[in-house]
């Protein structure tokens, strides 16, 4: 469910907001991945404390238990909860866009650097020198590029091989 940032700010105290703030759209891109933690760290925490308190208002109002301590200062921990569990979800959902935007950047810096690395070994820095007189006849080596079968080819062959033997087998 969402909630307007009206109706946040008129349940939590100003240093509750000021963290909740941070979440909301334009703020949470300014965030670096620390703070992130550092805000889910503390989000978590305020969660926690809100789902406490309501299971033990539920817990007074059905007549399980006695009450213990103080009734609570804190009016609608339940609306308190999902306002603390909204932010930690988009604090969430912000980290792993962030992870997921290094990741990449790492991975297409690999994928540059073996480009790079595969172009240079196809070009040999020195040619060979050729047939000499003295050495006589030597094989030449062979110009065609190399292909080798994917290991993961032959093992989908003769897994589809034994699939089909065992059917066979099932069969008499």
């Amino acid at each position: 469910m969402s909630v307007s940032c009206k109706f946040e700010r008129s349940l939590l105290s100003h240093e509750e907001h000021e963290t909740v703030r941070v979440t909301h759209h334009p703020a949470i891109y300014e965030q670096g991945a620390e703070e992130l933690q550092a805000l889910r760290v503390r989000l978590r925490g305020l969660r926690d404390k809100e789902r406490t308190l309501t299971r033990r208002r539920q817990r007074d109002v059905r007549g399980k238990a006695e009450p213990r301590g103080s009734p609570g200062t804190v009016e609608r921990p339940l609306h308190r909860k999902q306002i603390f569990a909204a932010a930690l979800k988009r604090v969430n959902k912000e980290l792993g866009r962030v992870h997921a935007l290094a990741a990449r950047t790492a991975h297409m810096e690999a994928a540059w650097r073996a480009l790079a690395l595969r172009r240079a070994a196809k070009f040999e820095p020195h040619p060979p020198a050729g047939d000499t007189a003295h050495e006589g006849m030597r094989a030449l080596p062979s110009r065609r590029r190399r292909t080798t079968v994917s290991p993961r080819k032959i093992g989908t062959t003769s897994q589809a091989t034994k699939r089909a033997q065992a059917a066979r087998d099932s069969q008499t």
